[in-house]
């Protein structure tokens, strides 16, 4: 390929993931797998690389490069101030009626509109073009992070629909509620401390040096206001919200223009009932004149705008007696301990257990069996205990401590190095057990087809197995008595235990459930070591030459083989007939040889990674989107808007019938 046909194929994949992030994150009508808009941008990466066609608006700068060391300031054209708040209907009754005092008259409307309770963030663009992101900071200058802005899908790198040459967008960055619960839940299996709420942890990431880092972190974007140059004196901010979602920026729809003071309140009212339905954490409603022209007679303090006020909800907290601390065992052995309480109503839902992190949190706050506790829902979705009420009453029970062994199997808990975490590392604990068993076999790891969580429940309480390995030694005579299990079903789930035998040595390193090993790193330790022994003899400093391993993850792996059960089981993961070398893709023949295929539909017989594995060991290749330059299209049932488009350019279109006649003929 030449320069001048990747640039084509460059702008044909910039386009398609343009297209692809406004279908997903504006219209909620996404048209290409997630699997099939990575495989694009990494082509598209390649490209820009290979032929040095790197431009700042391309998709792949969402992440950057290498890490920042510091970011420089960058001043504010306009002060970015923050709002005066109130928390009764008499505070915000004053507020309207210095409104009114100060303009003399009524004639004026209110635009009311959610509070997010997140970080707020000032965007530039010049010509469509998202130029500059930066932070509030102290409201005259912030931190210039535009690379981090960038990984915000939700903000696009190009406005749609002929905007102004230069536009100022003020707006807040946040995390879905149950999106930070996973962020937490994945931090505190990494050993980390958790985050206290998504404001937080929103702030926090955004302040990374590592942009790629903030890409993994799913933040996202509401616009609230547009500044632009030129002064309008019949422009009003409702006007305003209504060209932010024509140029493509992600608006709450939750905005409301109300005529009088009592109006707002009954939004205000209502918004208080609904902000517990929500996907995201609010922590007010903000009320403004909706008309620009009375911002400059109304003026602003030091530090407040005189035209608009925050209207603080209450916190929902409430106060129970926490009757005991249990502790639970997770997937990789991290111990949390859970406080039990005296149930509780809390936000609308009745609260009898709250996560206490870990033994340090536990101290911090000298939390006791028999307190009286404050609980609260941090992003209003985890109950957690802020503090004890009484914690000079007489007669308390004696400080929380980590006992010496696990609560489920009795082994000796270990805490690693730099970690607030204890852990079970024994591999036949049996609440790891459910967890290790459902990761080995799910369908990135040894795909076992039919082993759901029902039945790996049946079978570790019918004692058929106490470790993945023992998957391999079940009969069909066990199996047939299970709840729900036939004999059709019994061989269908030993047929497809027989064929993961047939995995890839990258993913069973993956199945195996070594803390820090994702499916990237598990597949360069394949790649580099070859084999399963080679892996486990190496040492921490061997691994460490490895791109994509660092001292955390080396130690991990080298923890993780030094285990003499983990070692057991390989053992018997081996004498089943599992393969432990590494194998290069077989090529069978070169009948494909050049030929470009695209897939779409479910096919009758071969799942899509089947179907691509076919394709390239024939000599051919798998692209995620259709073009000029496609060769076939291998449609299943069902097939999305690519037939469409292989049909206006003429592709030839084949099922799975013409593909099979294809290859072996």
């Amino acid at each position: 390929m030449d320069k001048t046909a990747a640039n084509k194929r460059v702008q044909e994949l910039r386009e398609l993931l343009n297209r692809a992030n406004r279908a997903y994150y504006e219209e909620a009508r996404p048209f290409i797998s997630d699997k099939e808009f990575d495989d694009a941008l990494a082509e598209l990466d390649h490209l820009e690389q290979k032929f040095d066609l790197v431009t700042p608006n391309s998709p792949t700068q969402r992440v950057g490069g290498t890490p920042s060391s510091t970011f420089p300031d960058v001043q504010h054209p306009q002060p970015m101030l923050s709002l005066d708040n109130t928390y009764n209907e008499e505070e915000l009754r004053e507020f309207d009626r210095r409104v009114t005092d100060i303009l003399g008259h009524t004639d004026f409307s209110y635009a009311v509109e959610l509070k997010f309770d997140g970080a707020s963030l000032r965007l530039r663009y010049e010509n469509g073009a998202l130029v500059l992101g930066a932070t509030r900071g102290d409201g005259q200058a912030g931190d210039d992070i535009t690379q981090n802005i960038k990984t915000i899908r939700d903000i696009p790198l190009i406005l749609k629909n002929a905007p102004p040459d230069i536009l100022e967008i003020r707006g807040e960055a946040y995390m879905e509620k149950e999106a930070f619960v996973r962020l937490n839940e994945y931090r505190e299996e990494q050993g980390l401390s958790p985050f206290a709420n998504p404001r937080n942890s929103t702030a926090g990431s955004l302040k990374m040096q590592d942009a790629r880092e903030v890409s993994r972190r799913p933040i996202k974007f509401f616009a609230f206001d547009l500044i632009l140059e030129e002064s309008d004196p019949d422009r009003t901010h409702r006007q305003k919200m209504e060209w932010l979602k024509e140029y493509g920026l992600p608006v709450c729809e939750h905005f409301k223009v109300c005529d009088d003071i009592n109006q707002v309140l009954k939004v205000v009212e209502k918004w208080d009932d609904l902000r517990h339905e929500l996907p995201y954490e609010t922590d007010g409603v903000v009320i403004k004149v909706n008309e620009e022209r009375y911002y400059e007679e109304l003026g602003s303090t030091s530090k407040f705008p005189r035209w608009a006020i925050a209207f603080k909800f209450e916190a929902e907290q409430a106060t129970t007696l926490l009757e005991s601390i249990t502790l639970q065992v997770g997937r990789l052995g991290k111990i949390t301990p859970v406080a039990e309480l005296k149930p509780v109503l809390l936000a609308g839902t009745t609260v009898k257990r709250a996560s206490l992190h870990n033994e340090d949190e536990i101290l911090r706050k000298d939390i006791r069996p028999g307190d009286t506790v404050i609980v609260e829902k941090a992003g209003e979705i985890i109950p957690q205990v802020i503090s004890v009420v009484n914690p000079d009453r007489e007669g308390r029970s004696a400080s929380f401590s980590m006992p010496e062994n696990c609560p489920a199997c009795g082994e000796e808990l270990v805490k690693l190095e730099d970690e607030v975490a204890w852990r079970c590392i024994n591999p036949e604990c049996l609440p790891q057990v459910r967890e290790r068993v459902a990761h080995f076999a799910s369908r990135d790891a040894m795909d076992i087809d039919g082993l759901g969580e029902a039945i790996v429940e049946q079978l570790i309480g019918e004692g058929l197995i106490k470790t993945y390995a023992d998957l391999y030694n079940l009969k069909k005579e066990d199996l047939v008595p299970l709840e729900r299990m036939g004999e059709k079903s019994a061989q269908n789930l030993l047929d497809a235990i027989e064929k993961s035998k047939e995995q890839t040595l990258d993913r069973i390193i993956y199945a195996l459930g070594i803390r820090f090993v994702g499916r990237t790193v598990a597949r360069d330790l394949a790649g580099n070591f070859k084999t399963a022994d080679a892996i486990m003899q190496a040492n921490e400093e061997t691994m460490i030459q490895i791109d994509s391993i660092g001292p955390k993850i080396a130690e991990s792996v080298r923890a993780f083989f030094d285990n003499q059960k983990n070692v057991k089981i390989i053992n018997q993961l081996r004498e089943a007939g599992l393969r432990f070398e590494y194998h290069q893709t077989e090529t069978l023949s070169m009948k494909l040889e050049g030929k470009k295929f695209v897939l779409t539909g479910t096919l009758p017989s071969y799942t899509r990674n089947e179907a691509k594995t076919i394709i390239e060991k024939h000599g051919g290749s798998v692209t995620s989107s259709i073009s000029k330059n496609t060769d076939y299209l291998l449609a299943g049932d069902s097939p999305g808007s690519k037939y469409n488009k292989a049909q206006k350019l003429e592709i030839p279109i084949l099922n799975e019938e013409q593909f099979t006649q294809l290859v072996d003929g």
